[in-house]
């Protein structure tokens, strides 16, 4: 596999190694996942029942209200939350959730290189926070 490295700008340092977990219409805060389990249930989401818990989330921005941050910080206070998480662009929501969580975090990454249709669920990828990558390593 050729090598494929996504340049985005890091904001959380530290690196960590995991599956990808790629929701490209992320992941409604209030109420989307369950934070005691990390299991998305979200009506109708692509992942509906699958678990956050050590992957590395991949998704566009936050999605919802400033309660985004509560229940992913719920998570991590519940072990549930994943490893590490970039986001296609950052936004409000999506930077307080970075705050809270301590994981991991690249953001803001060129439009040809967006996580989101890039990666594969599935893929295993390590992001660098602190130098703002995402490598795919196997897929």
């Amino acid at each position: 596999m050729e090598k494929i490295v996504l340049q985005g700008r890091g904001v959380i340092p530290g690196i960590v190694e995991g599956k990808a977990l790629v929701c490209p219409r992320s992941i409604t805060g209030w109420g989307g996942i369950d934070p005691e389990t990390g299991i998305i249930k979200e009506h109708g989401h692509v992942h509906q029942g699958m678990c956050i818990k050590d992957t590395i989330l991949l998704m566009p921005g936050s999605k919802g209200s400033n309660g985004w941050s509560c229940y992913f910080g719920a998570a991590r206070v519940a072990k549930t939350a994943p490893k590490g998480w970039a986001f296609s662009r950052i936004d409000s929501s999506a930077g307080v959730a970075s705050a809270v969580m301590q994981i991991p975090t690249v953001v803001d990454f060129p439009k040809e290189q967006d996580p989101c249709q890039i990666v594969k669920t599935g893929d295993l990828v390590r992001i660098d926070g602190e130098k703002g990558t995402l490598e795919i390593l196997a897929r």
